[in-house]
């Protein structure tokens, strides 16, 4: 078995810890990037007051809206990520037969990873972002008279699934996906950054679990700060689309250009800072366990596989 899959398997349990750890963060970003009305009494002035609303109002538990379906999207897109970097990245080591890739080559293997990543997991985060939006979305549709108790009412992440498919058809599950593909500028920022320090580093000392956590750190908060509009957007159209056409974003530009108009240049940046302490931890506890699991998920692989081949 190849070290692709131990790669996979590793950044899929890396990305279960690092969600678990920073989850509240995500809920009270993800909140302030889907908030419209920013006038109302139970609107969120902050971050500080959003935890201190929901919780109010949903208890501790309402900080893990969603918490079931993030952990297996962590899980599939962190795998299916590191997946098909490094293999993207050995097809490179043995075309040039060089062991460090160049800037270049990062950022296709980040681009190719990440397009295929987002292609296969953008339904899991639309149902994520709906769960953990929709008590907001309910005190929304209730100030202009169109709520309904079923919306509050607590849901499953299969049965929130099979809603959206039911009520809005099931190219909804890729609500937001043009936003999330363009996105992936993210992610090629960030491993492009961590690929290119870890190389310089690695040929003056071996690195360590500190190393690789301060390294992760750094590179998503700079990928974090240059994508952060694109994030809001890609967050609201994940949303049910309202039937108002102000309310209603068309296309990336169409959010950009409305959000702007309506909220001005901070709507681009609402729950910047949870977003990006969120971000930089979990990154950082993600690259630091993902290396550490990656060296046990291989002794597993080759304790499985010599179990096998003694058995045939």
């Amino acid at each position: 078995m190849s070290d692709n899959v131990a790669h996979a398997l590793a950044g899929a349990g890396g990305g279960i810890i690092s969600m678990a750890i920073t989850y509240p963060l995500i809920t009270v970003s993800s909140r302030l990037q889907a908030q419209r009305n920013n006038t109302s009494e139970s609107a969120y002035k902050g971050n500080l007051d959003a935890v201190k609303k929901i919780i109010a109002g949903e208890g501790i538990q309402g900080l893990f809206s969603g918490l079931e379906s993030a952990l297996f999207g962590s899980a599939v897109t962190n795998g299916v990520y590191y997946y098909f970097f490094e293999a993207t990245k050995s097809a490179f080591e043995k075309a040039s037969k060089v062991a460090a890739m160049t800037t270049g080559q990062s950022m296709t293997a980040g681009a190719i990873a990440g397009a295929m990543t987002v292609l296969i997991t953008n339904p899991i985060w639309v149902v994520n972002t709906r769960l953990t939006v929709k008590k907001l979305e309910a005190e929304e549709e209730d100030a202009i008279g169109n709520a309904s108790d079923s919306k509050t009412k607590s849901i499953t992440t299969w049965q929130a699934f099979a809603k959206i498919i039911k009520e809005d058809g099931v190219l909804s599950l890729w609500q937001g996906v043009i936003p999330a593909l363009i996105l992936v500028i993210n992610p090629i920022i960030q491993y492009t950054v961590f690929e290119q320090i870890k190389n310089r580093l690695q040929s003056t000392r071996k690195l360590g679990n500190l190393d690789f956590f301060f390294l992760g750190a750094v590179s998503k908060l700079v990928a974090t700060v240059v994508t952060y509009p694109y994030i809001v957007v890609k967050t609201r159209m994940q949303l049910r689309q309202s039937k108002n056409e102000s309310e209603r974003y068309n296309s990336l530009l169409d959010g950009l250009k409305k959000i702007l108009a309506q909220e001005g240049v901070q709507g681009l940046f609402k729950g910047i800072s949870s977003k990006v302490v969120q971000s930089v931890i979990t990154a950082a506890f993600l690259f630091m366990t993902k290396e550490a699991l990656f060296s046990y998920t291989i002794r597993l692989l080759a304790i499985l596989k010599g179990r096998k081949a003694r058995l045939q």
